[in-house]
């Protein structure tokens, strides 16, 4: 092989190299929002300083699969959808229930979580049973939540409806006696119930309104199909499976 072929082959090798670690270093970086405060959805690690949780690992793997970089922020629950609707946010992931009002300002990927509303109680509180029972007394709730919209249609002026700006603001106002119960969603209560208010909180009642989470997108992304064919894989192959398992234990047929 001559001289001259050798250098038209390597520069041709070089061109091929060059522009594949181009493509590679040249991932779109997808700015997304989440709150920190809905465990074990998203909560800050308090050792490594990142956020970590099943949307996280959701996020991640997503991102991976649909080839976008992430530049992850936080904020309270009821800026994250007006962020992504005005474009400050390319996306958000933070337990976002999936509603008619919502899907006519951003588009949501398909449902990756099937959830619901529950009741939490102090420990030894047989007063309530189901929503009914809380006519009359001081029920908390995060701000911009849906179980605020279900609490304001059901129960109105019925009940003192107390909302916070985080979860773990409602579960202290349990804690402390400045409500009389925490209205929330289904995971995360249970969550709580089982964590750090083991022996002083219980969860009561029924399902609340069948929800499903989905992530927010600003309308018309690019990324909704890419999402869509990342979650689909992630089911078929079994990595969700296995991330549903790390935070809440076996996977029940209904996801």
């Amino acid at each position: 092989m001559n001289q001259s072929l050798l250098k038209s082959l390597s520069l041709a090798s070089a061109l091929t190299l060059g522009l594949g670690l181009s493509a590679v270093s040249q991932a779109e970086t997808v700015n997304a929002v989440t709150d920190p405060s809905f465990v074990p959805f998203e909560m800050m690690d308090k050792d490594s300083g990142e956020m970590i949780g099943f949307d996280m690992d959701i996020l991640r793997e997503v991102a991976d699969r649909a080839g976008f970089d992430i530049n992850l922020r936080t904020m309270d629950f009821n800026g994250i959808i007006p962020a992504v609707q005005t474009g400050n946010a390319d996306l958000a992931i933070a337990g976002i229930t999936i509603t008619d009002e919502r899907e006519k300002i951003v588009d949501f990927s398909d449902p990756y979580y099937d959830s619901g509303l529950r009741i939490l109680v102090s420990a030894g509180d047989d007063s309530v049973k189901e929503l009914s029972d809380l006519e009359g007394k001081r029920i908390g709730t995060k701000i911009g939540s849906t179980s605020y919209d279900y609490l304001q249609k059901h129960l109105g002026d019925k009940a003192e409806i107390k909302p916070y700006p985080g979860s773990a603001d409602m579960y202290l106002a349990l804690m402390g006696g400045s409500v009389d119960a925490v209205f929330y969603d289904a995971p995360n209560v249970g969550y709580f119930a089982k964590t750090k208010g083991e022996g002083r909180a219980q969860v009561v009642g029924p399902l609340y309104e069948g929800q499903q989470y989905g992530i927010a997108f600003t309308s018309g992304s690019k990324w909704v199909e890419p999402a869509n064919k990342a979650l689909a894989a992630m089911k078929k192959d079994g990595t969700y499976a296995d991330i549903y398992k790390k935070w809440f234990g076996e996977m029940p047929d209904s996801q």
